[in-house]
């Protein structure tokens, strides 16, 4: 089977967790904020904040602004769940918006259609690598003075307008779960210019304290410590992300140049402002399940989209979420499909994916 998508792991990771194992310091020590440096100049954020995994980062930025029962916050319907189960942790109501049919992300109209007296806060998520419409989302914000909190859990190596996203907003969040751009197994980071923000995500992820080893807590926290382990693999992968970011460039540009001539396979749209990291390489396909299908017998490994929210179980007949009519995500969830992407993804596999590829459509 070629995997839809794997990390890159090699020996370079041994020998970070090496220093880690030398060390004997295993909870948030040298190599966290070794971590962190790296990412702060990633991003050029002032601060970046590391947490267990990219779920306990929003709730710690929602929090930081005081978020709580009785708001509103804006998400849209197409995204990874933790987006909207962050805001139901942090005990406030997420409101669901459709999206934009050719770029996936939050259709920043829709959007202003459902502000009311309670919405304190706009949550756009950079879906697959590209970026949400940062120009318009600020203007909103400041229209209905809302404060943005960017999830950009997939945005690590994305720019709008060459600003890396995470750093538009009052916060923004980056994810490190195994089947991301670069990864720490799990991790996750809270990203701001504020320092009073910063400050309280700190204490919130560290049980109410502004330093480790106290024992007298100034304020209610919890335990959403990175490790030492986390850090080394994630230092290690910085170092790679430039390779990765190309090599799924090139995926991507090799798909797009042997398929372009199937009116079946339509490609995601990329903002002109953005520059994108090719997460996945995905398509809408009008025969989505049979080409799935077709694919999955020729040991080649597929990935639907996102599950819209607004369809989600859980939420079935709960007051605890805001469901609105999003027909653009069903629509896309329907047509969705994502090829292999892995940095692992050699050219004779991916020539073989092109050819069973055109074989399916001939």
């Amino acid at each position: 089977m070629i995997n839809q998508i794997e990390p890159w792991i090699n020996e370079d990771e041994l020998i970070q967790l090496k220093r880690v194992i030398d060390s004997t310091f295993v909870t948030e020590a040298g190599l966290t904020k070794e971590f962190e440096e790296l990412t702060k100049k990633l991003t050029n954020s002032k601060h970046a904040i590391s947490m267990t995994n990219g779920t306990a980062a929003l709730y710690c930025a929602l929090k930081a602004l005081d978020i709580g029962p009785g708001d509103e916050v804006i998400i849209p319907d197409m995204t990874f769940i933790a987006t909207a189960n962050a805001v139901i942790l942090a005990g406030a109501k997420p409101v669901l918006c459709d999206i934009y049919f050719d770029t996936l992300c939050m259709n920043v109209e829709v959007a202003e259609e459902l502000i009311s007296d309670k919405t304190k806060v706009i949550m756009p998520v950079h879906l697959y690598g590209q970026s949400a419409d940062m120009e318009k989302i600020i203007n909103l914000a400041h229209k209905h003075d809302l404060f943005i909190i960017e999830d950009a859990a997939q945005g690590v190596g994305v720019t709008f307008n060459d600003t890396h996203v995470g750093t538009f907003g009052d916060l923004g969040i980056l994810s490190y779960y195994g089947n991301k751009t670069i990864t720490c197994g799990e991790g996750g980071i809270v990203l701001t210019n504020d320092d009073t923000l910063a400050q309280k995500c700190y204490r919130l992820k560290n049980h109410g304290r502004d330093k480790k080893g106290l024992f007298i807590h100034e304020h209610i926290g919890f335990n959403f410590s990175f490790t030492e382990m986390q850090a080394a693999i994630g230092i290690s992968q910085m170092k790679k992300l430039d390779r990765i970011i190309e090599k799924k460039k090139t995926i991507n540009k090799i798909y797009h140049d042997e398929l372009k001539e199937i009116p079946e396979l339509k490609p995601i749209k990329i903002d002109q402002r953005c520059n994108p990291v090719y997460w996945f390489t995905s398509y809408l396909v009008d025969d989505n399940k049979p080409f799935r299908k077709y694919l999955e017998k020729n040991k080649i490994q597929t990935r639907k989209f996102f599950y819209p929210l607004h369809l989600q179980p859980c939420y079935e007949n709960s007051n605890l979420i805001q469901i609105n009519d999003s027909p653009v995500s069903k629509m896309v969830f329907d047509l969705g499909i994502s090829l292999p992407s892995s940095y692992s993804l050699n050219e004779e596999q991916q020539n073989y994916i092109v050819s069973k590829i055109k074989k399916f459509f001939s």
